[in-house]
């Protein structure tokens, strides 16, 4: 089902619990909800859509994924960028990594481990920043 988006600063700024095997249908949300936005949008987090969870989902650029509870465990090469999310109005400058290793579950809840570089990394800071109720 495609979600509003919040727009409540307070509600993104609250840090995500972790989610769990009953959250399956924040999970397809989620997605549904990216796919929905794609035009101006390449990842979000459950709290976009009202949801206190740590998800994310993700355009790899090929299919959008979700992670559970990601958490990024490495960054290298850090870089000045400028990003802008649909749950806030214009730009913001912010420092991200080329190369980050993240650890996170997959929709079957298998524990996963990847690296990722360039854009797609720099969308999943963004998406885990909001899992950690950080605003840019």
């Amino acid at each position: 089902m495609v979600r509003a988006i919040m727009k409540d600063v307070l509600f993104l700024k609250k840090k995500a619990v972790p989610a769990t095997k009953d959250d399956m249908p924040v999970v397809q949300d989620l997605l549904d909800t990216l796919k929905a936005n794609e035009t101006g949008c390449v990842g979000m987090a459950a709290n976009m859509i009202g949801v206190n969870k740590r998800i994310i989902a993700v355009n790899m650029g090929f299919a959008n994924i979700a992670m559970l509870n990601p958490v990024i465990v490495s960054q290298k090469e850090p870089y000045e960028a400028e990003e802008g999310c649909l749950s806030l109005k214009g730009v913001r400058k912010t420092t991200r990594y080329q190369e980050i290793e993240v650890e996170y579950e997959d929709i079957h809840f298998k524990k996963q481990h990847q690296k990722y570089k360039g854009w797609v990394a720099q969308i999943i800071q963004h998406e885990v920043d909001h899992c950690e109720g950080i605003i840019i």
